[in-house]
């Protein structure tokens, strides 16, 4: 577990307003990504910075036990084009606490992982928490995931 600042960026991709109540975010979020991965939506983001896919957490309604919107996209230069269907959202950026999980995504990897971060003593902001599947996460039964937490910036002394 590091502690990292991220710069502000915007995403494009699709979503879904869900919440961890009766494990019905893991069925709408596998849901959200066999959408994802169906119909292409990579290949139909415009200005895409790069391919890694973002799975972002967002719209907190206070924390998370309550209802958020999830965004499966990519970073994208800029919001001037937002295909039909999709959505296109800015952040600021800030401090974030990076964990990596490594293992078989097809056997609860990024729940697991999850239920581990609830787990931590984590000042969170609830602004926007976010998973990257880049080059690593390539082979689905031992990929590895970077998680990335929005906490309150780091008083110093």
């Amino acid at each position: 577990m590091e502690t990292v600042k991220i710069e502000p960026f915007h995403i494009i991709g699709i979503s879904i307003r869900t919440t961890n109540e009766n494990g019905q975010a893991s069925k709408e979020i596998a849901e959200l990504w066999n959408t994802f991965m169906s119909e292409n939506i990579l290949t139909k983001i415009p200005s895409k910075v790069d391919n890694e896919i973002y799975s972002l957490y967002t719209d907190y309604e206070s924390d998370h036990t309550k209802p958020y919107t999830t965004i499966l996209g990519c970073k994208v230069e800029n919001l001037n084009s937002i295909p039909n269907g999709m959505i296109g959202r800015s952040f600021e950026g800030g401090t974030y606490v990076k964990t990596t999980a490594k293992g078989d995504l097809m056997k609860g990897l990024v729940v697991d992982q999850w239920s581990k971060i609830f787990e931590m003593e984590l000042d969170r902001t609830y602004n926007a928490d976010f998973e990257i599947f880049g080059e690593k996460a390539q082979n689905p039964s031992n990929a590895e995931v970077d998680f990335y937490v929005g906490v309150q910036h780091e008083k110093n002394g």
